[in-house]
């Protein structure tokens, strides 16, 4: 061989080993990235137990949420005119409540009969979504009237599939993590997913108003599979029995029936009460806020502008809720359920108050502090169950439970559709909605944290 062709293939080597070495340098921070989100979910024998498959789900989730609701946001809701848009969204949110209406007296008896279909309504929920998403990308640049049905059938199986969720997490528990520190993880793994996928939705907008549907629908595509990699215990219902969400008290005045393990304490009653309150807010605000930054920017702001705005604000206090929630873990849940109502309470009397001098102020505060106080309550109602309710029924409790959040999350949208578009009176109803709230849980929530409530271990 000549010294010219051994110094050709000397070449070539080098050339190759310096490929081989730019593409790991490439390579390596999404590999090292992909391996530190691994470590993060899978830590304290989450991975083990299959919790950590179920936070990566929810990540799925949250994405594939957020690229449609980009895909509608930046497309058909500032396409259509604010009278039309209204129409059309509020007839279908009727519609919609008939399912829900539905969803809440039967899903809690479903989940305890056919436990073992868990994992099949994750992934049905997944799928659907994905289908639904590829039958707007057909209609999202036109605003077809099929649009509508679809985008609300993707809210009814976003719902259901939390409703699902909430009841698998008590199942994989791991021994040295406490409910609320596993649901505190889930919700973040959302919002990490949700600050991701956003701009990424964004990016595919750029392409086509289809192209962010088409992205849902391959993550949604993805979710499906991944549903049935969760632990075939989420669909065992060894050791488990129905709940029914009435008290002790409620249930002894009834009749003198033993209260045995079908009941939960008047702390879980009174905590789903202010949870309720502040969900039917959340769901108000959405609504009422999305058509009235429409039609009446905060500021000099853009109606984009100005709901990204509050959409950034309502985000950065549900995540502060879930850190806080955290910090928080060893203190009684009751009294920071009623300091959340206070707080809504306040922060939405001063934004109507204020609202005609101050809006570009006082309706991201609202949302922001919505957002908190929402995951915070969230959280402690989350103890709560855990604290008091036995393990047999706990799964139960949570699927009815979270079914009647989500109920009140409709009946606050459709509150908020049906009212004029004027913040100072939209302000005053969402006050309103958590003075409800006040009166019927604060008095009782305050009360058992005065008898020092049931203590039990892992709360914290």
């Amino acid at each position: 061989m000549s010294p010219a062709s051994t110094r050709g293939g000397y070449g070539d080597n080098r050339a190759r080993r310096a490929g081989r070495a730019v593409g790991r340098a490439l390579h390596r921070p999404f590999t090292g990235a992909a391996r530190g989100l691994r470590r993060a979910t899978h830590a304290h024998g989450a991975g083990e137990s299959g919790l950590g498959k179920l936070i990566e789900l929810h990540a799925v989730n949250s994405a594939g949420d957020v690229m449609i609701t980009v895909a509608l946001a930046s497309t058909v809701f500032f396409a259509v005119p604010t009278d039309q848009a209204r129409g059309r969204v509020a007839l279908y949110l009727a519609v919609t409540m008939a399912p829900f209406a539905l969803l809440a007296p039967v899903v809690g008896p479903l989940l305890d009969r056919v436990p073992h279909g868990r994992r099949a309504a994750m992934a049905g929920a997944m799928l659907a979504r994905a289908l639904l998403a590829l039958t707007m990308s057909g209609a999202v640049a036109t605003g077809g009237l099929e649009l509508y049905p679809a985008a609300l059938g993707v809210l009814v199986a976003s719902k259901a599939y939390g409703v699902v969720r909430s009841a698998v997490v008590p199942r994989l528990l791991p021994p040295r993590i406490s409910l609320v520190k596993a649901n505190s993880r889930v919700t973040l793994a959302g919002l990490l997913a949700t600050g991701v996928a956003a701009p990424t939705g964004a990016g595919l907008q750029l392409l086509g108003p289809g192209w962010p549907l088409f992205g849902a629908c391959a993550v949604f595509a993805a979710g499906t599979f991944l549903s049935f990699s969760l632990p075939h215990k989420v669909d065992s219902a060894k050791g488990e029995a129905r709940a029914r969400l009435a008290s002790r008290e409620a249930r002894a005045a009834g009749g003198g029936r033993k209260p045995g393990l079908r009941t939960v304490g008047p702390s879980v009653l009174h905590g789903l009460q202010a949870n309720a309150a502040l969900r039917a807010l959340s769901g108000f605000l959405t609504f009422f806020l999305a058509f009235m930054l429409r039609e009446h920017p905060l500021g000099g702001l853009g109606a984009a502008a100005s709901l990204g705005l509050v959409v950034v604000a309502a985000g950065t206090g549900n995540a502060l809720g879930t850190a806080v929630g955290a910090w928080l873990k060893a203190r009684g849940p009751e009294p920071i359920i009623a300091a959340m109502l206070g707080l809504a309470l306040c922060a939405t009397v001063l934004a109507a108050v204020f609202y005609p001098v101050m809006a570009v102020v006082v309706v991201p505060a609202a949302a922001a502090t919505a957002g908190l106080c929402q995951a915070l309550a969230k959280l402690s109602l989350d103890a709560m169950i855990q604290r008091d309710v036995p393990e047999e029924v706990r799964t139960s409790a949570f699927a009815r439970s979270e079914t009647a959040l989500q109920m009140s999350w409709v009946v606050g949208g459709a509150i908020g559709i049906s009212l004029p578009l004027i913040g100072a009176v939209g302000m005053a109803v969402a006050a309103g909605l958590v003075a409800l709230g006040v009166v019927l849980a604060v008095r009782g929530l305050l009360s058992a944290a005065r008898r020092g409530g049931t203590t039990a271990p892992r709360v914290a």
